[in-house]
């Protein structure tokens, strides 16, 4: 009996380590991601969609407890031909040089996530408010962080570097809603083209 009892106690420590050690992968085409920039006069809101490549998280049972995501910068997207360009060029998130941005996540405690956030090669700290909820066998995060992109050598028009810009300043920050599903690593239909989302 107290063999089978000390095999018992090591079967369910091998289970609990392997649920504190899952894998969880990004679904690329389930997953949104929407940002939104802001005019320091009026109400002149530009917003447009740009997607996930890949992305991995570690989870204890429905539990997050660390992850990475890479954004594709060069799939930055706005209606207007003009303004998508400028945004994807060296005023703004210079793309050529910078394709990629990842988010390092070092911890979520209750609903809010705390990482490191790298854009055009800089990276900085960020904290923002999330929800997760179990989708099917996976899990899904949503927010939204808000982002100063002075922090990230983005500095064009701002009212913090430059004076007498009028209708032409833009706020410091920019908001990026999410919407990530993400899988157990190996499962069917992970890699793929990002959902598309309505622009505005």
């Amino acid at each position: 009996m107290k063999t089978l009892f000390i095999s018992f106690f090591f079967a369910f420590a091998l289970v609990s380590s392997t649920v504190a050690q899952s894998q969880f992968t990004v679904d690329a085409k389930a997953s949104q991601l929407n940002w939104t920039g802001y005019a320091e006069l009026g109400s002149w809101a530009p917003s447009g969609t740009i997607q996930v490549s890949k992305g991995q998280f570690s989870v204890a049972g429905r539990q997050i407890t660390t992850g990475r995501i890479s954004i594709d910068m060069t799939t930055l997207q706005h209606e207007d031909a003009k303004l998508q360009a400028h945004l994807r060029d060296e005023d703004f998130f210079d793309i050529a040089r910078y394709p990629t941005a990842t988010f390092l996540l070092a911890s979520l405690s209750g609903q809010v996530a705390t990482g490191q956030l790298t854009i055009r090669g800089v990276t900085r700290p960020v904290t923002f408010p999330v929800v997760v909820s179990p989708e099917g066998d996976g899990l899904r995060i949503k927010g939204k962080a808000v982002i100063d992109r002075t922090q990230f050598a983005i500095r064009y028009n701002s009212t913090s570097f430059f004076s007498g810009l009028g209708d032409y300043a833009i706020k410091n920050e920019f908001s990026l809603a999410f919407n990530i599903v993400v899988k157990p690593a190996g499962k069917p239909g992970i890699a793929g083209r990002p959902a598309e989302s309505s622009r505005r």
